[in-house]
């Protein structure tokens, strides 16, 4: 397909001129006398490249270009100013207007040639690797969906593993990854942040795979002892976590979901904001969760009960913005569906 040229010029014998050189080097050529019928030309005609006056009646070639600009049906079109001026005012204006080159009339055939067609062929070459870019794109950004679908089923299935270790925790890591996203959500967090608290709700338990199967299944109550190697599950994740590069934050939520608002948790015994955000969130889904659940020392909580916890952990367990979401949804889970099935 050859090349399509567009010339705008008030003057007849600039049109044949230029017609004349480029129809002889097998391009296509259209010749228009005034801005008004280039804008009317353009609604139904898709050039590769515009030659525009600068000086015509009615409507110049800037106030043609912000007319083109300004009309959402016609698509960008590059463009060469062509004038009769020899002034540097004149040419600066026209190449900072976004023309791609400024050819002085009379034309010089030669001069008028290689214009046009360095300009087609930097046109070409910027399509090409603009397609080219899309298509890498497209490439990468489904690479990258494959390698996000693989990734979750890893974590959901080091999860399930995890929870298996539990007789009492049947599903756990997923309620509390999908409660904390749920308050995620609430809270306005986009959607990027929204799953990597689900990625990290997943596993903020993976440290129980270091504790003894006959202290997390103990019927009875635990001992200082044994409560003590309970208490460094959060440290034994954070450690498995830490030194995945790709999900760093993963071993946030691990780390300090323990954590209390005013202080005394563990591992680190911090307090407030020092608390990662991701970590208090899924300490609100956690005891959640544990709440809603059947324990080998209790039964499951009933909803007033565990709103009422709720209540009475703002502040001091809980963060109370997060508190507050949670409770919000308490509320709205009216046939008690957000608990252990």
């Amino acid at each position: 397909m050859s090349d399509w040229i567009l010339v705008v010029d008030d003057n007849t014998e600039n049109l044949k001129m230029a017609s004349r050189i480029l129809t002889a080097e097998h391009m296509r050529v259209s010749c228009l006398k005034s801005g008004a019928d280039a804008i009317a030309f353009l609604h139904e005609n898709i050039p590769d490249l515009i030659l525009l006056d600068i000086h015509m009646p009615g409507m110049n070639g800037f106030e043609t270009i912000e007319a083109l600009r300004a009309d959402a049906d016609i698509p960008a079109i590059p463009y060469i100013f062509l004038t009769a001026d020899e002034d540097s005012e004149t040419e600066t204006k026209a190449l900072k207007a976004g023309a791609m080159d400024f050819i002085k009339k009379p034309f010089v055939p030669e001069v008028l040639l290689l214009r046009v067609r360095h300009s087609i062929d930097l046109i070409r070459l910027q399509s090409n690797l603009a397609q080219e870019v899309a298509k890498k794109t497209e490439e990468i950004e489904a690479h990258n969906k494959k390698l996000n679908r693989i990734s979750i089923q890893i974590v959901t299935a080091l999860s399930s593993a995890i929870d298996a270790k539990d007789t009492y925790t049947n599903g756990h890591s997923r309620r509390v990854a999908q409660y904390a996203q749920a308050i995620a959500y609430r809270a306005g967090f986009d959607t990027a942040m929204q799953d990597d608290i689900f990625m990290m709700g997943l596993l903020h338990d993976v440290g129980k795979i270091g504790i003894p199967d006959a202290i997390i299944n103990k019927p009875d109550k635990l001992t200082p002892e044994e409560y003590a190697i309970i208490k460094t599950h959060p440290a034994v994740g954070y450690d498995i976590l830490k030194n995945i590069p790709d999900f760093l934050k993963l071993s946030t939520g691990a780390r300090w979901h323990h954590e209390r608002y005013s202080g005394g948790g563990y591992p680190d015994g911090i307090s407030g904001d020092d608390i990662p955000i991701e970590a208090r969130i899924i300490a609100v889904a956690d005891a959640y969760d544990a709440m809603s659940s059947r324990r080998s020392y209790r039964g499951m909580m009933t909803q007033a009960q565990i709103r009422e916890e709720m209540e009475k952990g703002k502040n001091t367990q809980f963060d109370p913005d997060f508190a507050a979401i949670m409770i919000e949804l308490i509320a709205q889970d009216t046939n008690f569906l957000m608990r252990e099935i």
